[in-house]
């Protein structure tokens, strides 16, 4: 259907190069490589067993509202940009031009400033060694950096191997990982985790939600590239349901198998998932040595497909917002009239990527420290969009009341709202402990030591963290800015989107 909601000539002349090659198994393989983060698993298990806990607690007050919410949204409204159209047909261009932007660079300072960084960590203790801020260290970084942005640029119609064989290979990654620690655990026995070691407790609530909600972010994520899915309409609810249900399998059972076998005060944001696969590993014998390099290797493409996922969606969304007159007028709202890619917004991501890279070599402590800063980073920019993203998808529902839902929850507009607030509650609570760790701790009386906890002073977090945000809104405002030629050069409103609008 035609979206109600008026278009620029450019983003209309730029749809017309898009190639329909997403069937219905390509959008799940491409939301599972882009959402499940297996990256994080050492980091939030690091709470210990209260981890679990508030996993499972989230899966449920969190995922299943939100899943609902967005697999209802991403049938209904299957315009190509995704989070960007929404948010503009429910609160305007301002509001969306902000949404997108804070979830597209959330992706190259992700990949660039914590997945290099955990790919490099892991493949220089477990296949080759490389010393830090070695010449070494930035050339694995940089490839791995523009190894996702080339995957990107490439059509769509071959890219998307790169992610599908990533999301297979992530699955059974995990799957063997808990095999091979039932086995270890029945030879050598587990932790003693009673239920008082589960028993969730404020402190860990603070420190773990925001970890959390990056994790089970970005279901919807698929709807950036709706314009080259075969059916959009009926495939979306379809892979939003199914990967949500991968994903906290995903995060649920590994983070119970971390603990089983590493002792807590072992587990960082970096070796935690090795460290238990280390461990584990000794039911090879001698060949355990090998097995761990086989296996580095095959998390260190994992951790590619994944980067290369995100950034085929994040960057056909914020091209698309370009082409909408959102982002730098037309120069990055340009899609290849042969591989049907936003090679400008590509290279950007690049660009971006390898800067928030050399900005992260710069800081100084662990690399687990690095790590840990850049992750809040970057999970605050994730949360900040959805505090626009989800009061747009729950106006949605009321705004465009006759717009055709293949898939629509079953319940009430005061309903789809009641899942709304929960949802956002979440999304608040996570934000303001990323940017801000450490204040709600303090607020409710509880011990919080900021070096030990982040590995840096208070300060040098919060200059990196709000420096971050400061340079993301001027860069915000400055595009804005420079697309007013193309948001006045406006497409007539179809005969079908007045319709929708009546």
């Amino acid at each position: 259907m035609d979206q109600p909601v008026a278009s620029t000539r450019l983003a209309q002349e730029q749809s017309k190069h898009l190639q329909k090659s997403l069937g219905r198994f390509d959008i799940l393989l491409l939301v599972v490589a882009a959402v499940i983060s297996v990256e994080v698993l050492g980091q939030v298990s690091g709470f210990g067993g209260e981890t679990f806990t508030w996993t499972l607690i989230l899966a449920i007050t969190f995922m299943v509202p939100y899943g609902l919410i967005f697999a209802e949204t991403g049938g209904a409204f299957t315009e190509e940009g995704g989070v960007y159209v929404w948010t503009k047909m429910a609160f305007g261009r301002v509001v969306a031009a902000i949404t997108s932007l804070f979830t597209w660079v959330t992706q190259p300072v992700w990949v660039g400033g914590a997945m290099a960084f955990v790919a490099v960590e892991t493949w220089s203790e477990y296949v080759g060694h490389m010393d830090a801020g070695s010449p070494a260290d930035y050339i694995f970084k940089l490839l791995f950096i523009w190894i996702t942005v080339t995957s990107a640029i490439i059509s769509l119609k071959h890219g998307k191997w790169l992610p599908s064989l990533g999301a297979i290979l992530k699955v059974a990654f995990l799957t063997f990982f808990i095999i091979v620690t039932m086995i270890y655990g029945l030879r050598h026995g587990f932790n003693g985790l009673d239920l008082g070691f589960f028993s969730p407790t404020l402190a860990g609530f603070l420190g773990v939600t925001p970890l959390l909600l990056f994790s089970f972010l970005g279901f919807e994520s698929g709807n950036s590239a709706a314009g080259e899915m075969k059916n959009p309409a009926k495939d979306v609810p379809i892979s939003v349901a199914r990967s949500s249900m991968i994903a906290a399998a995903s995060y649920l059972l590994p983070i119970l198998a971390i603990l089983l076998v590493v002792p807590l005060d072992q587990i960082t944001g970096i070796g935690g998932l090795f460290g238990a696969i280390a461990t584990v590993y000794t039911v090879f014998g001698p060949a355990a040595e090998v097995m761990l390099s086989v296996s580095a290797v095959v998390f260190c493409f994992i951790l590619v497909s994944q980067g290369a996922a995100w950034m085929i969606i994040s960057d056909r969304m914020q091209a698309m917002a370009a082409a909408d007159g959102s982002f730098f007028g037309g120069f990055f709202g340009r899609f290849h009239p042969k591989l049907g890619t936003p090679i400008r917004v590509n290279t950007l991501s690049g660009v971006v990527a390898t800067l928030f890279m050399l900005a992260a070599m710069q800081l100084s402590g662990t690399s687990s420290a690095l790590f840990g800063v850049v992750l809040s980073i970057a999970i605050s920019t994730f949360l900040l969009s959805y505090l626009l993203a989800i009061p747009a998808a729950v106006k949605l529902r009321s705004k465009y009341p006759h717009a055709d839902r293949p898939f629509k929850v079953p319940v009430s507009d005061t309903g789809f709202r009641i899942l709304g607030y929960i949802c956002f509650a979440w999304i608040l609570i996570g934000s303001w402990v990323a940017i801000f760790p450490g204040t709600l701790d303090v607020l409710f009386g509880l011990p919080y030591d900021f070096e030990a906890t982040w590995g840096v002073s208070q300060f040098t977090f919060e200059a990196f963290a709000l420096g971050t945000l400061g340079c993301i809104l001027a860069l915000g405002l400055v595009g804005y800015a420079r697309g007013k030629k193309v948001r006045d050069a406006v497409a007539p409103v179809s005969e079908t989107a007045e319709l929708v609008n009546d």
